[in-house]
C-alpha cells in the first residue's frame, strides 16, 4: 500500500531535523572561498595580486570572497544541502605575492590560505571583518556551524612582493618584473638581512642566520615551507616583519613563545566572531602538545563568545576540531588524545567506487570500529583538494556512497553539481580540483540527488553513528539503527522490489520514501517500494 505524504507531514519530517548534536553528525561543506562565489569585485586585486599573464591562471586568486558565501547562504544554497557545517579556507592576511609553482609553470598566489603573513588580519581579498561578522551570523542563524583551515606548522613563503613591501633587503634591482624563469635570480640567498623577515627565533627556513630544517615529522620543512619553531620554550617577541606592519593587530606579549603567539592569534578569532572549529592542516607536523594548547584555548574562547552574544550562537556545544594527517584510516589513533574530535579519512575515497558489496564491507568496517570505546570519529570524503576529484561519470554512485557512510562526511564544493576539472599545470595536478564553481551550469539532477540525500542524513543521525545491518543483497538495502532513529536506505534500485524490513519498522508502521515521497504501511514485515534509483526509509513520527 502507498500513498502522497501530505504538505503537513512533509513539514513535520523537516521539523525533525537536526535531532542529534553536531558532533554526533556532522555534515561539512569545504569551499575554496576564492573559487566559489565573487560577491565583491571590488576587492579581487588587493595588494596587487593580478592573473597569470603567462598563461596558467590556476594558481591566481580568481575573486571569491566572504561576501560571495554570504550571498549562497542567504540564497538558501547550504540549507537545501542539508549541511551543518561550513569550512572555509583561512581568512587571514597571506603573503601578497606569488612563487613558482609547478615545473616553473604557474604563478603560485596562497589564494588556498595555506601560506599566512599575518594570522590577526583579515586578507582584503577575503573581504572584511564586518562582511566576516556577517557571514557567520548569517550560517548560525540557519544552524550552520563555520570552521576555519588552520595552519600551526608553517607560514608562507618568502615572495618577491612581500619582501619588499616590508622592506626586507634581499632582493636585487629589477625584481618587480621577475618571470617565471628568472624569479629566483632576484633573490639573494646568501644574505643575511633574511633575518629581518620571520627571524630565527620564529622559524627553521636553511637561510643565512636560521637553522635548518629537521629531518623528523615535527621540524622539517615541508615543501621547503619555513617551519615555525612550536617546540620551542624560548619567549620571543614579534617576528620582525610584523613589526614593520602597520595595520597588524598583533601587539609583542613578554614572556610568550611561538606556540603562545600562534594559538592565541587563532583563539582570538574565535573569541570575536564566534567561529565554531578548525580543519586544521599538516597535523602530524606540529607536536601534540600544540594542538591540545589550540584546542583549550579555543574551546575558552567560544564559551566566552557565547556567553556575550546569547542571540546569535546556535547552541551551547563546544569547539570542534577535525585534523589533517595525511593517510590517516578510519581507525582512532592518538590523534585523537591531542584535541580532535575527528579527523579526516583518507580511506573511503579510494574504496568509494567499488560495487554495493563491497561498500558495505566498508560501511560494515566503519560502523563497527566507531562503536568502540573510547568515542571518536572520522570526516570521510571523496573529493579534495588534496587528493583528486571522484570521477565525474561515476558521482551519483560517489555522492551516494559517501551520504550514506558512517561516521562525520565532508562535501567537496562542486561535486553536487558535477563541477568541472580545471587546468592542471605541469607539475602540480592538484590545481585541477579547485577550479571554479559552475554556477552558470551546475548539473541540476546531481544537485537534486544531493539535496534529498544530504537533507536525509541530517535528519537520520543513524547513518552516522548507528548499527550497520545488510537488510538484502540485490538489490542492495541496508539499515542503520540508534535507540532513538532507524532508516533503510537502497542506493540503487528500480522497479517494484518487496523488502523485508522487521526488525527495522514495526508491524503496521508508515514509513517514507524520502526520495520519492512516498509512503508506505508495513505488512507481514514488509513493504512492497515502486524503486526509481534510490530509497531512503524513514518513519513518519517526527
Amino acid at each position: 500500500m502507498r500513498r502522497a505524504l501530505t504538505t503537513l507531514a512533509a513539514l513535520m519530517l523537516g521539523m525533525s531535523a537536526q535531532a542529534a548534536s553536531f558532533a554526533d553528525n556532522p555534515i561539512v561543506y569545504f569551499a575554496i572561498t576564492d573559487r566559489f562565489v565573487n560577491g565583491n569585485p571590488g576587492n579581487d586585486h588587493s595588494y596587487g595580486r593580478a592573473a597569470d599573464p603567462e598563461g596558467a591562471d590556476g594558481g591566481s586568486f580568481h575573486g571569491g570572497d566572504i561576501a560571495g558565501i554570504t550571498q549562497q547562504l542567504k540564497a538558501g544554497y547550504f540549507k537545501q544541502l542539508g549541511i551543518n557545517a561550513l569550512w572555509i579556507t583561512a581568512p587571514y592576511e597571506q603573503i601578497h605575492g606569488w612563487v613558482v609553482g609547478g615545473k616553473q609553470a604557474f604563478r603560485h598566489y596562497a589564494y588556498h590560505g595555506y601560506w599566512a603573513l599575518d594570522y590577526t588580519t583579515m586578507d582584503a581579498n577575503m573581504g572584511t571583518r564586518e562582511e566576516l561578522r556577517e557571514m557567520i551570523n548569517t550560517a548560525h542563524a540557519q544552524g550552520i556551524r563555520v570552521l576555519f583551515d588552520v595552519v600551526l606548522n608553517h607560514p608562507g613563503y618568502a615572495d618577491l612582493r612581500t619582501l619588499a613591501e616590508y622592506k626586507v633587503a634581499v632582493l636585487w634591482p629589477g625584481h618587480e618584473k621577475a618571470t617565471l624563469r628568472d624569479y629566483h635570480s632576484f633573490v639573494d640567498y646568501n644574505n643575511f638581512d633574511f633575518r629581518q623577515w620571520w627571524g630565527p627565533d620564529w622559524v627553521r627556513a636553511g637561510l643565512p642566520g636560521y637553522r635548518e630544517g629537521g629531518q623528523d615529522d615535527y621540524s622539517m620543512q615541508l615543501a621547503f615551507l619555513p617551519d615555525f619553531r612550536t617546540d620551542s620554550a624560548q619567549a620571543v617577541g614579534l617576528p620582525p616583519i610584523l613589526q614593520r606592519k602597520s595595520d597588524t593587530r598583533a601587539t609583542a606579549l613578554p614572556g610568550t613563545t611561538v606556540r603562545g603567539y600562534l594559538v592565541g592569534w587563532l583563539a582570538d578569532w574565535v573569541r570575536e566572531f564566534g567561529v565554531d572549529g578548525f580543519r586544521a592542516d599538516t597535523v602530524k607536523h606540529v607536536e601534540p602538545a600544540n594542538w591540545l594548547a589550540l584546542r583549550a584555548a579555543a574551546t575558552k574562547a567560544l564559551a566566552d563568545w557565547k556567553a556575550r552574544h546569547p542571540q546569535q550562537k546556535i547552541d551551547d556545544a563546544p569547539f570542534w576540531m577535525t585534523g589533517e594527517a595525511w593517510d590517516h584510516g578510519p581507525e582512532r589513533s592518538s590523534w585523537h588524545d591531542a584535541g580532535f574530535d575527528s579527523m579526516i579519512n583518507f580511506d573511503f575515497q579510494h574504496r568509494a567506487g567499488s560495487n554495493w558489496k563491497t561498500i558495505d564491507g566498508v560501511y560494515r568496517q566503519y560502523a563497527r570500529l566507531l562503536g568502540k570505546a573510547p568515542r571518536y570519529d572520522i570526516l570521510s570524503y571523496v573529493s579534495s583538494h588534496d587528493t583528486s576529484l571522484f570521477p565525474r561519470e561515476q558521482l551519483k554512485h560517489g555522492l551516494s556512497a559517501l551520504l550514506l557512510a558512517p561516521g562525520g562526511v565532508q562535501l567537496f564544493y562542486g561535486d553536487e553539481s558535477s563541477r568541472p576539472r580545471g587546468k592542471a599545470p605541469a607539475g602540480d595536478e592538484q590545481q585541477a580540483t579547485r577550479s571554479d564553481m559552475n554556477w552558470q551550469s551546475p548539473d541540476t539532477a546531481m544537485l537534486a540527488h544531493t539535496r534529498k540525500l544530504g537533507q536525509f542524513r541530517l535528519r537520520h543521525p543513524a547513518l552516522a553513528r548507528g548499527e550497520h545491518r545488510l537488510v538484502d543483497e540485490a538489490p542492495y538495502a541496508f539499515a542503520r539503527l540508534t535507540d532513538g532513529d532507524r532508516v533503510i536506505a537502497l542506493p540503487d534500485a528500480q522497479g517494484e522490489v518487496t523488502l523485508k524490513v522487521g526488525g527495522v519498522f514495526a508491524e503496521g508502521a508508515t514509513v517514507r520514501d524520502a526520495y520519492a515521497d512516498q509512503t508506505y504501511t508495513v505488512i507481514n514485515g514488509a513493504v512492497t517500494i515502486n524503486a526509481t534509483g534510490t530509497v531512503l526509509l524513514e518513519t513518519t513520527t517526527p
